[in-house]
């Protein structure tokens, strides 16, 4: 694997702390910016709308770097949000500095997975992804919890410092450990260029996809630590190693996943929902006793978040290998993320701390409707399957990983 590709985990695992951070540190910067909890908490909504909406059109301004510069653009912009973060005198500063690296963090995503899949040959695509991507497991496995530990021992600010100085370590590694790459073909044309790709349908179809099962895991994951201490019984002191575990079954499924997506890429989304499906429906049923919760939601970290590299997989082939696309499919896994943080939120209002769990639920098999549209295709083509063949918009990526150290 090109050493590009886990330089580029390293700055991914930088911008998921930092996404993280808020949520470990609400209390603390609530007294800090004298702010109320669910104000603090605008702050995640803002960071993932700022993703959601700002993140395509960063990517289409520094479309004219070459990769090495525009990675070093972001990795500027993130840390002047970070910094800014670290010394908010006032709420409506950390929000600006929130909605800066959210949109900063976005484009990041969307430029790695790029160069993922352009440096590595399409048979090993996956893995690339599933290594890039780690950087997110990661993130959330130690990033939270890290972040969380420091903010508790020296004061928030001190991990917004912390994650300020983990995003220059990064970036000179990445400065430093990589050597200068050229666009691929077609990255840097003319927006309407760009943007033609977009008029596929299939492609639509798997961002919606992507959205779905985004949204069904984190309609249970933004609201474990309620359902595990008030439905379950654990302890508040345990939630913190049952999350750890949790981050840790993420990281197994997303290497699994790496291996599996190029050969299987539609079959891996499919098996991977109808499992969440069934941990959801578990998990809501048998919320009460301690180890079917603890099976279920190791089930859920295992599959949910860990179909990253078959979406980005099955999402290139349907488009292109280029940041657009990718950044507008993060875009789409972000509102995934809302979804499912937002209206699991409602459904608890209403009809109470397992309601998540259930519409995470009814989110996996409408994330399996959506596939039997490529599953009836690849079924009458009655040849080998669309989504399996090599990509075929490749440009001239097998020149850009001769550059790679």
């Amino acid at each position: 694997m090109p050493r590009a590709v886990y330089l580029l985990a390293l700055g991914i695992f930088a911008m998921v702390t930092s996404e993280f951070a808020v949520a470990g540190l609400m209390p603390q910067m609530a007294d800090g910016l004298n702010a109320t909890i669910p104000q603090i908490g605008y702050l995640i909504t803002a960071f993932a709308v700022a993703m959601a909406a700002g993140g395509p059109l960063l990517t289409i301004a520094v479309l004219k770097l070459r990769p090495k510069p525009a990675l070093m653009v972001l990795f500027t912009i993130f840390l002047a949000g970070n910094l800014l973060a670290a010394t908010a005198p006032s709420y409506p500063v950390m929000m600006a500095a929130r909605i800066i690296s959210g949109i900063a963090s976005q484009a990041f995503f969307g430029l790695a997975v790029s160069l993922a899949i352009q440096l590595t040959p399409p048979q090993v695509r996956g893995r690339a992804i599933a290594m890039v991507m780690n950087g997110l497991m990661v993130g959330t496995l130690l990033g939270l919890p890290l972040s969380t530990l420091i903010g508790e021992r020296l004061g928030w600010r001190a991990a917004f410092w912390a994650i300020s100085a983990l995003t220059v370590l990064a970036a000179l590694a990445t400065m430093i450990g990589v050597r200068r790459l050229e666009r691929a073909e077609g990255d840097g044309g003319d927006f309407r260029q760009e943007m033609r790709v977009f008029r596929n349908p299939r492609l639509w179809l798997a961002l919606a996809t992507s959205t779905l099962i985004i949204g069904a895991t984190f309609s249970a994951f933004s609201y474990l630590n309620p359902i595990l201490t008030q439905v379950t019984g654990f302890g508040a002191g345990a939630v913190p190693l049952l999350l750890i575990a949790y981050g840790a079954a993420t990281v197994i499924g997303n290497n699994i996943v790496g291996r599996l997506a190029d050969r299987h890429t539609v079959g891996v989304q499919l098996w991977g929902l109808a499992l969440n499906l069934i941990f959801l429906t578990g998990f809501a049923l048998l919320a009460h006793l301690s180890v079917p919760a603890v099976v279920f939601m190791l089930g859920i970290g295992l599959v949910g978040v860990t179909m990253n590299p078959a979406m980005a997989i099955r999402v290139q082939r349907a488009g292109n290998t280029r940041p657009l696309v990718n950044t507008v499919h993060s875009s789409f896994i972000t509102l995934g993320v809302i979804i499912g943080s937002f209206a699991g939120g409602v459904a608890i209002d209403n009809f109470g701390l397992r309601a998540p769990l259930w519409f995470g639920a009814a989110l996996a098999a409408l994330g399996i409707l959506a596939l039997l549209p490529e599953l009836t295709r690849r079924s009458a083509a009655g040849s080998a399957p669309a989504s399996n063949a090599p990509a075929t918009r490749e440009g001239p990526a097998a020149d850009i990983r001769k550059q790679v150290v």
